[in-house]
């Protein structure tokens, strides 16, 4: 079992607490191995080369060559760039008790017991008075939700954390407002800051755990393990006739995508057409282009729980350190059908790694990602596919260690299929 993939991976999650770092770490790599960053605003290059956009908490990354053809089919590795947490209310600033708390509320579907008694930082973004820009991250602990005790429980068995009431955390006690301290650490005056957006991370860094260091401990697995997969597989992809190269990274997936960021926007459609535009095809070669192409969409798969196996389809039990999982579900909550399948397989194939096959089971609520989102919006082939792992939208998810490096290579081999 090789350990580097993984370590690396908990590198990658510790540096983007937020869909804004994640981006920025990203896109970090993205210039050191070439790519150049464009601004939607300006002209799209005429010429081949190596190029991503950021719109927000979203990137769009892709490779070409003089060899392309403007209706050359894309192969666009999908993920999403946000995962569910604690948010700063607006106005946030609390002294109940004599204590210095905010107030914070759930984005997406947290697993809301999970963020009690855990060490919290604060990371986001501050919009400027000038226009500009400013990210934050404040790695120590500086919040805390606190849990009702025990001897204060009805029945001692636990309490229905209510997301209005139960959230709010703990940050001093001495006098002063929660955005004196964030605007202090990110060096700005707290009168040019005209607006944020602020989240808590758990502060305990991501961690190889177990006697053979053979699970990843940590926060915001999903989705940043598609992250950063797509990533390796993007700058590990080998030039291929006739397929350029994509990597699609989207905010908003844990609220339904729905924002000029997301997968239901047009930030992916754009960018194709603008290459294909810019490569000299007209508005038939894009269509013809999207007809030709095909998406793997990338997420988080439930892996079986070995203290409750019995919430899993009996006949698709899913393991830990088993290799990537292709997901599929009749009612289209995954957007993967036969024809999808068979690409994926591929992949997997020509990369050397095992494949699982995921359904849900029929009497649970399944959840869903992009993939049946942005193949609405583009029209392309989509299949879902992910890894496997435990407690997905906990504060702090579990993996298999030896899953990193195969998600990535067949993902690697579906951008470049032989």
């Amino acid at each position: 079992m090789t350990i580097a993939p993984a370590a690396e991976l908990c590198s990658f999650i510790d540096a983007s607490p937020t869909p804004f770092h994640v981006c920025r770490t990203v896109a970090s790599e993205l210039d050191a191995a070439g790519y150049r960053r464009l601004d939607e605003r300006d002209a799209w290059p005429t010429q081949p080369g190596e190029f991503y956009v950021v719109r927000g908490g979203s990137l769009v990354a892709w490779s070409t060559s003089a060899s392309d053809a403007p209706s050359d089919a894309f192969r666009v590795v999908g993920g999403h760039t946000d995962s569910p947490n604690l948010r700063l209310k607006q106005r946030h600033d609390l002294a109940p008790e004599g204590l210095g708390v905010v107030a914070l509320e759930p984005y997406g579907g947290a697993w809301l017991h999970s963020w009690l008694d855990r060490d919290l930082g604060i990371a986001g973004r501050l919009s400027l008075r000038d226009g500009t820009d400013v990210l934050v991250h404040i790695e120590e602990a500086v919040l805390r939700v606190p849990q009702l005790a025990i001897h204060l429980s009805a029945d001692r068995k636990g309490v229905e954390v209510d997301p209005q009431r139960h959230l709010n955390g703990l940050w001093s006690a001495a006098s002063g407002t929660f955005l004196d301290l964030v605007t202090e650490r990110a060096g700005v005056a707290q009168r040019d800051v005209v607006g944020f957006e602020l989240m808590t991370h758990d502060t305990q860094s991501s961690a190889l755990i177990g006697a053979a260091s053979d699970l990843v401990s940590a926060p915001r697995l999903d989705n940043q393990v598609t992250c950063f997969a797509g990533l390796r597989a993007l700058l590990a992809a080998e030039p291929t006739p006739g397929v350029r190269p994509v990597l699609a990274l989207f905010d908003h997936e844990e609220v339904g995508s729905t924002s000029e960021r997301g997968a239901q926007s047009d930030l992916l459609a754009t960018a194709l057409e603008r290459i294909v535009l810019a490569a000299g095809g007209r508005r038939d070669d894009y269509h013809r282009a999207i007809a030709a192409s095909v998406c793997a969409s990338g997420d988080m798969a439930h892996a079986t729980h070995p203290n409750h196996a019995d919430r899993h389809e009996p006949l698709h039990h899913i393991a830990i350190g088993g290799g990537p999982v292709l997901k599929l579900h009749p009612n289209l909550r995954y957007a993967t059908d036969a024809p999808g399948t068979a690409h994926f397989v591929r992949a997997c194939e020509q990369a050397g790694v095992p494949l699982q096959r995921y359904e849900h089971r029929a009497d649970l609520p399944c959840g869903s990602t992009i993939g049946p989102l942005s193949a609405a919006r583009t029209g392309m082939l989509t299949v879902d596919v992910g890894a496997p792992q435990l407690a997905m939208h906990s504060a702090r998810e579990t993996m298999g260690t030896a899953d990193v490096e195969p998600y990535a290579l067949a993902l690697s081999a579906f951008l470049s299929p032989a």
